[in-house]
């Protein structure tokens, strides 16, 4: 017999696949929601862990921008004290230029010339000496710019001009020199040429350390021979006789023999000395 359902069953399939829809729905959801709390959540941690490494980048920051400052103010320091050592080297290298430079300029200058003014220009490290002067010619001229290169405390000479003025006087030449300073070079004890001094020729200096020897040598056989015929000889001993108790004298026989004290010898001389 056949069965007939009469009761409305596509309707409950209907509800029934709009329950599971329903359903699947808000598990989708509930499940979007704890994603995005959990990516929420996430981010909030790599956010504060972000600001604590900027916090600490920052501390770290000003920490070293207090180190340069400290390291700039140090450096303007020791600019500061390179600046006072060059200062005090240039015034201990040229504390007698000075000196040397006037007794230069008197020893370099010639017969036929004069100086009518001198000025001293400094610029940066180095310096330079303007003299301006009259001359007799053209070569005295440069007789003087030959004895200014010469000299341990001056350097190269410039002439700037030499003019005849065609004046009455006997040096009618008007020149103008730019001499630039500068300071000899010490030799290997720390010494500096003197001005004017000579080296000595090697050969003379030979010759006189090799006499010297033989001239020690005759001094002393002088003085040895002066103190031999100063020297007496010994005076002969004497004899002695020595009284027995009974009063009888005694045959003189030598008891004891003293010899005669010694005069003290004379002191020798020798050449330019005085007894």
């Amino acid at each position: 017999m056949a069965k007939i359902n009469l009761l409305p069953w596509r309707a409950e399939r209907r509800e029934r696949r709009k329950r599971e829809f329903f359903t699947h729905l808000g598990l989708a959801a509930v499940a979007a929601i704890v994603l995005v709390l959990l990516w929420g959540f996430w981010m909030s941690l790599r956010i504060s862990n972000q600001n604590e490494r900027n916090d600490y980048l920052k501390g770290q920051i000003a920490q070293l921008d207090s180190k340069i400052t400290e390291i700039q103010n140090l450096q303007k320091v020791k600019d500061h004290l390179l600046a006072r050592k060059r200062i005090v080297e240039k015034l201990q290298s040229s504390r007698s230029q000075m000196v040397h430079l006037f007794d230069q300029i008197v020893e370099t200058i010639p017969a036929g010339a004069r100086l009518t003014g001198l000025k001293e220009v400094e610029s940066g490290d180095a310096e330079t000496l303007t003299l301006d002067g009259v001359a007799q010619s053209n070569a005295t001229v440069a007789e003087y710019m030959r004895n200014i290169e010469a000299s341990p405390w001056m350097g190269p000479a410039t002439l700037v001009k030499t003019e005849n003025v065609h004046g009455g006087s006997n040096t009618p030449y008007e020149f103008e020199l730019v001499v630039k300073l500068g300071t000899p070079k010490t030799d290997e004890n720390g010494a500096t040429p003197a001005s004017g001094a000579s080296v000595a020729d090697p050969a003379t200096a030979g010759s006189a350390a090799a006499a010297l020897p033989a001239a020690a040598a005759t001094v002393i056989a002088t003085a040895k021979a002066t103190s031999a015929a100063a020297v007496p000889a010994p005076a002969p001993a004497v004899s002695v006789p020595v009284a027995s108790g009974s009063g009888s004298a005694a045959p003189s026989t030598p008891k004891a023999s003293v010899p005669a004290a010694l005069p003290a010898p004379a002191a020798s001389t020798s050449k330019g000395g005085r007894p």
